[in-house]
């Protein structure tokens, strides 16, 4: 918790001091400090957190946006910022620099000492996805000939209180993990009793080597808060904690939703990135949907013919296009989350093929029927007339919707298993370039379908 009083002789900002208001003025908690330091502008940030002593700043840094902490190392005096990421712990500080770009990175390692900045570089040469990166080395380890009261004795004296100390690890002589003992089962037993008779030998830990996708899914499973992390050898490197991999996902779960709407994704927030920025991102995305689309004037001039001819098919262009479309971003959604969760994986592609023709089948049925129902009754009650020929018109509209409706889905579908294959990531299959795909293609089916049913009718 951080103290009030320590900023009293300080000028805080209105919004700030609100959260002081209320009875526990005294105290409060750092998220809710770092909440608003987020959200002022980087003097009035930086002024306010070098007001706080350092012990206090060691326990803020950590719930800053990453924007800000970038920019506090930046800006406070060197000996400072040496100071705040020497003592972070392992996770922390790793996550901090992976955030930087390769200029910044280099020159926040000349802030360390030498043993973090070793330990730093290694953990950066893992892959950013991997559990590497999330690796905290304050773990609590014990000898299994250690009484629970020596046991207890020895955490006391070394061994500082965190969610870490949630869990304890027994090793070997060479480090080697043999079991994981919850803290509870040491205060529920006698004293007297030695680990290894409180010991059951089953144990869940994840390898270095392991994604955070596996590290999520393993926690998951296992209902746990905390896990150890090992080398092939099974030594005891340190532990992943469930909020660190929660931190994790949410940025990455930020991040596709991003992608899938259309967006490279962002490297700050969205209030602290400059809008020549937000432009740039946006801009990419946007220039190649837009060319993509030009693809559907081009299949409109090659059906000219068939519009002249027929003017009324013109009328439902946007009905069938957007509802291919429309069915296309919703399946390309169910397989990318479904990917993402480790529901679905590659190899089950044609069980997805099989589901969404099947699925697309009877959505395009539905659509074709109301559409078929909806031409049938303006005729019928002489609100719009279709002339002689307005059956077949319907009829082409009901097939069209089924053959439009079963290629969005089919699209939308293997698209992101395509790219999960390629190992690129399955959310760059954003919704606007699926629905763009499908708009060309379902221009195609339509005409396509209106030249089979009404050939020698309404077209020539």
């Amino acid at each position: 918790m951080i103290n009030l009083s320590q900023l009293k002789d300080k000028i805080l900002p209105e919004k700030l001091m609100s959260l002081f208001s209320g009875k526990n003025t005294e105290k409060i908690d750092p998220s809710e400090v770092a909440q608003m330091l987020n959200s002022l502008p980087l003097k009035s940030a930086v002024d306010l957190f070098l007001a706080l002593p350092e012990q206090s700043q060691l326990l803020l840094f950590n719930f800053l946006g990453s924007y800000l902490q970038q920019q506090l190392i930046a800006t406070i005096p060197h000996e400072k910022s040496s100071f705040l990421l020497n003592h972070l712990n392992s996770t922390d500080r790793n996550t901090f620099f992976s955030s930087l770009n390769g200029l910044q990175r280099s020159a926040s390692l000349k802030l360390l000492d030498e043993p973090n900045r070793k330990a730093t570089q290694d953990v950066l040469g893992y892959p950013r996805q991997s559990v590497a990166r999330l690796v905290n080395t304050s773990f609590c380890t014990l000898n299994q000939e250690m009484t629970i009261g020596q046991a207890m004795e020895y955490l006391r004296l070394h061994h500082e209180d965190s969610n870490a100390a949630d869990v304890v690890y027994v090793t070997d002589k060479d480090g080697k993990l043999i079991d994981d003992i919850p803290l509870r089962r040491l205060v529920l037993n006698e004293a007297t009793k030695t680990i290894h008779d409180i010991m059951d030998w089953s144990f869940v830990k994840l390898d270095i080597e392991d994604t955070t996708d596996v590290a999520i899914s393993r926690f998951k499973q296992y209902d746990r808060t905390v896990l150890p992390v090992t080398n092939a050898e099974n030594i005891l490197l340190g532990i992943v904690t469930i909020d660190d991999l929660i931190d994790v996902a949410e940025q990455r779960n930020t991040k596709e939703m991003q992608r899938f709407g259309g967006v490279e994704s962002l490297e700050y927030p969205y209030v602290n990135t400059p809008v020549f920025s937000l432009i740039r991102k946006r801009a990419g995305w946007l220039i190649i949907l837009f060319l993509s689309e030009m693809l559907t004037t081009t299949a409109m001039g090659y059906f000219q013919i068939e519009i002249s001819q027929a003017v009324v098919l013109a009328l439902f262009i946007p009905l069938v296009i957007s509802s291919g479309g429309n069915s296309g971003s919703q399946a390309a959604t169910l397989i990318i989350r479904a990917l993402a969760v480790g529901e679905l994986n590659v190899k089950k592609w044609f069980y997805v093929m099989r589901r969404e023709l099947l699925s697309g089948l009877a959505l395009g049925a539905i659509l074709g029927s109301i559409g078929f129902l909806r031409i049938m009754a303006w005729q019928k009650l002489g609100w719009y007339d279709y002339g002689k020929y307005g059956l077949l018109i319907a009829i082409t509209i009901f097939f069209s919707l089924i053959g439009i409706v079963m290629w969005g889905t089919l699209s939308g579908s293997m698209i992101p298993i395509i790219l999960k294959k390629l190992k690129q990531d399955p959310a760059t299959s954003s919704a606007p370039f699926v629905a763009t795909l499908v708009d060309v293609t379902g221009l195609v089916i339509y005409f396509s379908v209106a030249a089979i049913i009404l050939k020698g009718t309404v077209l020539k």
